[in-house]
């Protein structure tokens, strides 16, 4: 799914990801929750053009489509609000 202008794409598949997990235990940790959040909803909002592409491209994960893009936008955006409640509620 990452677009062919951005380089070694495993490299950035595997660094997004440990930025994801990174940020889920952020989430949990009192003294990093906010910040956390902020990092999560930022590297959502960084990584939907890779969404972007793979739905214009008509791209498969596995056999099966990506989800289309209105669809994959709305979704996005409760996403990235959940984390961000999550993060600043309390």
């Amino acid at each position: 799914m990452v677009p062919p202008a951005f380089p070694k794409p495993e490299l950035l598949v595997t660094a997004t990801g440990c930025f994801e997990i990174a940020g889920a235990i952020g989430l949990l940790l009192p003294a990093t929750t906010r910040l956390a959040a902020t990092c999560l909803a930022l590297l959502m909002v960084a990584m939907f053009p890779a969404n972007v592409y793979a739905s214009r491209q008509t791209l498969t994960i596995g056999v099966r489509p990506v989800t289309p893009l209105p669809i994959r936008t709305a979704l996005q955006l409760v996403f990235v609000s959940a984390v961000l409640v999550a993060g600043f509620a309390s």
